[in-house]
């Protein structure tokens, strides 16, 4: 008898430790299948009313963690950026570093998104340097050895979105579509011994939807209902503050005009002026 419940002991131990060695889905993902939603039709016509924003979204607050965790690690032999999760989810900046990598998408320089850049540039800018140190071997002589500090994506902590509003008098609804993302680096630079904030580039945000929309985020409450990051965009599972609107001074931004709280308050006026716009076309 006691052998026998020994038996079934060595049994469920074995069974338990082949359960965590094949530990994964269980059921099949149809997430990396996804495809992007395809807009409406908009014609000129159908716009009777638009305005442009920036908006600046911190991935560091709550709400927005999902867009910038999980950790990321360069992986040299496939040139692109992996997970440290053992379910391969990425993170936002990850996506879209590697979108560039491979070359599928090409990034741009400055607001007007017309000046083509390479990754190499943007890896500078997020300080990926080579120093010369020298270094004492066993034997007891000096020699140089060549050391690289690596880009760290970690380092990408705000987003920058272009966005349109815009009436639909088709379908009479107020809208908003994304024009374009900037990921803005905030790290320590080791020449100037401070603290930098840089834009690294602008990507046109419908290069990007589809690598999007195959990329599930991280949903808190429920692992069944992971959404992607194409679908959290688009339903505006964000917070973010305006910076600065279109303007007859050249889309002048609101630190340019306002210091300290002014510029809350200012982003919130602009804010509540088109909300205020959609809610005086009707009547109650």
């Amino acid at each position: 008898m006691n052998t026998r419940i020994l038996a079934g002991l060595l049994g469920l131990l074995m069974c338990t430790g082949s359960m965590a060695q094949s530990f994964g889905d269980i059921y099949e993902k149809s997430m990396p299948d996804n495809q992007k939603i395809n807009y409406t039709y908009l014609g000129e016509s159908d716009v009777i009313w638009s305005k442009r924003l920036y908006r600046i979204i911190d991935l560091r607050e709550k709400m927005n963690l999902n867009l910038y965790y999980p950790s990321l690690r360069y992986d040299s032999q496939n040139n692109q950026f992996v997970s440290e999760m053992s379910d391969g989810r990425m993170n936002f900046s990850g996506i879209l570093l590697n979108e560039i990598l491979t070359g599928k998408v090409v990034a741009t320089d400055g607001d007007a998104m017309t000046i083509p850049t390479t990754y190499n540039d943007i890896a500078q800018k997020m300080n990926r340097d080579t120093i010369t140190i020298a270094i004492v071997g066993a034997d007891g002589q000096e020699r140089d050895s060549t050391v690289t500090n690596p880009e760290n994506p970690a380092d990408i902590k705000q987003l920058m979105l272009l966005e349109e509003w815009f009436f639909d008098k088709k379908l009479s609804r107020l809208d908003v579509r994304i024009i374009g993302i900037c990921p803005i680096y905030m790290g320590y630079d080791q020449i100037t011994a401070r603290l930098v904030k840089r834009r690294l580039f602008w990507i046109r945000y419908e290069d990007i939807r589809q690598a999007l929309a195959s990329h599930e985020a991280f949903n808190s409450y429920n692992d069944a209902q992971r959404i992607s990051f194409e679908d959290l965009l688009l339903q505006r599972k964000f917070d973010g503050y305006i910076v600065a609107e279109s303007n007859v001074y050249d889309d002048r931004y609101i630190n340019q005009y306002k210091l300290g709280p002014g510029q809350i308050f200012e982003a919130e006026r602009i804010k509540n002026e088109i909300f205020n716009f959609e809610q005086d076309l009707w009547e109650y």
